[in-house]
């Protein structure tokens, strides 16, 4: 493995350590609820001063590697040569919002400019993806840990306007959990001009959250089914669908019908796990309930929508949520022989898909290493 694979590994070795001195779950349902709750203390105690202090180190960090990279990324240079079409006033596959965004930025700093793109669009994906940690993380450093490792941050330097969609997503999952769905509306729609496949979520969250504040009756399942069987007899309608809104991804190398087993070994893996604290984890706990739903829709996701172009960018929407479902059911294990045997075991399956994450890298459709920067490169 290449020298540069050391930035990623010291990268997520370091933020993790910062990640110890997090202590969170005592304020997750103050953050959550929108208000201080009682007998809580005005503005911040040590704690809270101690978390924030390491989580903007956090920040600095997962920003800094990501705004200062150059050439890194399958896309990279398919954006370069995108940002010089709209320059020339000629169209481009991409949304009204990204596209006045690069003509901003433009205007400032000349056209051509291509660096303040990537890095401002690194800062705030990277800022909304640790907000959601920092409101919805009872076990932060083990839900850090599961962002780095599954993938999350480092495919973030692909598929740059995704994966700030999927981060402003899954910040805005708290206002779905509030109940507040306008604001949530809003939030998606804003991530809609960057990239329209986030609107998915508008119904994927609500209905996750409608189904953990309900009794689930005898129609709810009967429902549930009938979805699956539309998933594996009408997919003629739902590509239909698709291409109406992606017409270029008709016939594409993304129009593969590849099944990602490994992604459907997670949603498994995770579900298996919450069955051991069901009672606590699931049917006590409505936040994790909406986050059981999500991951139970992600796994009908993988295994029955093959058809679907580029599934993995719609199954991430709904899976992402494993980063608090698996650090909240290790917790809620009462035996702790048993939580840390299966807590040893998550790391363990994590770092290896790392790992394996870490030589994929290198495909030249991923090109996530080697990693370049413009301080040094």
């Amino acid at each position: 493995m290449e020298k540069s694979a050391l930035v990623y590994i010291v990268l997520t070795v370091v933020t993790f350590v910062f990640g110890c001195f997090v202590s969170n779950s005592a304020y997750t349902a103050g953050y959550l609820s929108g208000r201080r709750l009682p007998g809580t203390c005005v503005g911040y105690d040590r704690q809270q001063a101690r978390n924030l202090v390491a989580e903007i180190a956090i920040f600095g960090l997962l920003a800094g590697v990501s705004a200062c990279r150059i050439a890194v990324g399958g896309d990279y240079w398919v954006y370069w040569l995108n940002f010089q079409l709209i320059d020339q006033g000629r169209h481009v596959s991409y949304e009204k919002g990204f596209v006045a965004l690069v003509k901003f930025f433009h205007l400032i700093f000349g056209e051509g400019s291509y660096l303040p793109i990537f890095g401002f669009f690194a800062l705030i994906t990277v800022f909304f993806f640790l907000k959601s940690l920092h409101d919805q993380a009872d076990w932060y450093v083990m839900s850090l840990f599961l962002l780095l490792t599954e993938g999350f941050y480092f495919n973030s330097m692909n598929s740059v306007r995704y994966y700030f969609a999927l981060a402003l997503a899954m910040y805005a999952q708290k206002y779905v959990l509030r109940g507040e769905y306008g604001k949530f509306i809003l939030w998606v729609l804003l991530g809609a001009t960057i990239h329209k496949s986030v609107l998915l979520v508008i119904p994927a969250y609500i209905i996750a959250d409608l189904l953990s504040r309900a009794s689930l009756k005898k129609w709810h399942y009967g429902v549930g089914v009938l979805l699956i069987l539309s998933l594996i007899f009408g997919q003629d309608i739902y590509r239909r669908i698709i291409f109406y809104f992606y017409p270029y991804y008709e016939n594409s190398m993304f129009d593969n019908g590849q099944i990602s087993w490994a992604n459907i070994g997670k949603c498994i893996g995770t579900l298996v796990l919450c069955l051991f604290c069901y009672r606590k984890c699931v049917r006590e706990d409505r936040r994790y309930r909406y986050y059981f739903y999500l991951n139970l829709m992600g796994l009908v996701v993988y295994c029955c929508g093959s058809f679907i172009p580029e599934v993995s960018r719609v199954g991430y929407y709904l899976i992402a949520t494993q980063v608090f479902l698996i650090p909240g059911a290790l917790q809620r294990i009462e035996k702790k022989w048993f939580r840390l045997l299966c807590t040893v075991g998550c790391v363990a399956a994590f770092l290896l898909y790392f790992a394996l994450l870490l030589r994929g890298m290198y495909d030249v459709e991923v090109r996530l290493l080697p990693y370049l920067n413009w301080i040094f490169n």
